[in-house]
């Protein structure tokens, strides 16, 4: 205010020594009927004055705002962090992929393909759901972690276009002979009995004049997946496959029907493990094995459960001594329970609560529990689990529908050589894209 006041009084003397004429009568302040503070308070972040433009893509703009809001997206998918010294890396790689983005809904675009807002909504809906929220919710949850709800939408929009522009162009141009699929149908009968894999993979395009800085990227990738970044996340992010909107979910394949340098990693990983970089013709993947089974073999894991939980817990503030006799009697009870029928007895001797599931897969209870409840039969029990605090429980076995043989359809031998021809040529098809755009970096 002093300073403010010093001008003013600065600019009055020299208008005085200038021997002007006197000012003009005040005119009416235009804002009045407004009744505006003087001093108002703020709520909310300051938009900027002027969102310059990042790239201009055949005549289209990629905003650094967009880039902010997409690498918001990939924050959420790490977990909520990403390192400092990654960022500026991270912001470039956002870049490439909202370029590309942008071109396919272009090409999408001139082929008379338009997502409509409504198929935007009902994908948004749909991932809003999956994550137990209504989409106010997760546009909340998104501006939260500087992302929009919008910059989800665009991403949305891109995927389907680019699914619906596979589907016009390059899938009709594909063709799967039968000979074929009874050429794989053979080679897995003769494969029978060993193992197959559940495999997600990220690709990233390479060619002589990149290919050192592709294998860069894909190991700060790897370094952040070992450090507990989603691989679905980054898939989604990064991968340049036709499978990135899926997660890069490549679904269950044996190693035979990838290419060779994958085929020899998948067969030294387990579940749960990530590859190191692998170079495959143009370009680099990562993958990961979700999890195995036997070719052509029931799978023990898919057996169907018809379960008895009975729970009992305990008075709040009690010891872990004063606990243990009554486990112990339960895990007695449990021994000697006598069929599933013996469950209601537990429930009803122990003051607990039971809960009946008949459609529990195996594969779906928690690892521990796939271990104890594989070689049980029906009508035996597990031991106890739980803790004193949350309460102790048991499962009671009253049922099991033992897995069929998962050998694979006709048509799904098909589906799958199809997508990979599919995943071939939109690589392809985008690699001309990018070639043949005119695009200015600013």
């Amino acid at each position: 205010m002093a300073a403010a006041a010093s001008i003013l009084a600065v600019a009055g003397t020299a208008f005085a020594q200038d021997a002007a004429p006197p000012p003009p009568a005040a005119t009416p302040n235009s804002t009045t009927a407004l009744r505006l503070p003087d001093n108002p308070q703020l709520f909310g972040t300051t938009m900027p004055s002027v969102i310059k433009a990042t790239a201009i893509i055949n005549g289209e703009i990629v905003t650094q705002t967009d880039i902010d809001q997409r690498l918001g997206l990939l924050v959420m998918a790490n977990g909520g962090r990403l390192p400092a010294d990654e960022v500026d890396r991270l912001r470039q790689q956002v870049l490439r992929n909202l370029i590309d983005e942008l071109l396919q809904i272009q090409a999408a675009r001139a082929e008379k393909i338009i997502v409509k807002s409504g198929d935007i909504d009902r994908t948004l809906t749909r991932v809003a759901g999956n994550n137990k929220q209504t989409v106010e919710q997760l546009s909340a949850l998104l501006e939260a972690h500087g992302s929009s709800i919008n910059s989800m939408r665009r991403q949305i929009e891109g995927e389907l276009a680019w699914s619906r522009l596979q589907r016009a162009k390059i899938e009709s141009a594909v063709s799967v002979g039968d000979d074929e699929v009874k050429a794989v149908l053979d080679r897995m009968n003769a494969a029978k009995g060993t193992e197959e894999f559940r495999v997600g993979e990220i690709f990233l395009s390479a060619n002589a004049g990149n290919e050192s800085q592709a294998m860069a990227n894909a190991n700060k990738i790897l370094e952040q997946l070992r450090n507990g970044a989603s691989f679905a996340g980054y898939a989604r992010q990064y991968s340049e496959a036709s499978t990135a909107a899926v997660g890069g979910d490549l679904g269950w394949v044996r190693p035979e029907q990838l290419p060779e340098p994958i085929a020899a990693t998948l067969r030294q990983m387990g579940p749960g493990q990530v590859s190191n970089p692998i170079q495959v013709q143009g370009g680099i993947s990562i993958v990961a094995v979700q999890d195995t089974r036997k070719v052509l073999m029931a799978d023990p894991r898919d057996a169907v459960l018809s379960l008895k939980q009975v729970s009992i817990t305990f008075p709040k503030g009690i010891s872990r001594v004063q606990a243990e006799p009554i486990v112990s009697r339960f895990a007695e009870a449990a021994r000697n329970v006598g069929g599933c029928g013996g469950a209601d007895k537990i429930a009803a001797d122990f003051n607990g609560e039971m809960v009946q599931s008949d459609q529990a897969k195996i594969r779906d209870l928690p690892e521990t529990l796939q271990r104890i409840m594989l070689p049980l039969q029906v009508g035996q029990a597990t031991q106890p689990f739980g803790t004193i605090e949350e309460g102790v429980r048991i499962l009671v076995i009253c049922g099991r529908e033992e897995a069929a043989t998962n050998a694979p359809t006709h048509d799904e031998v098909y589906a799958q050589l199809n997508d990979e021809r599919v995943n071939l040529r939109a690589r392809r098809y985008l690699r001309d894209l990018r070639r043949d755009a005119v695009i200015e970096f600013r």
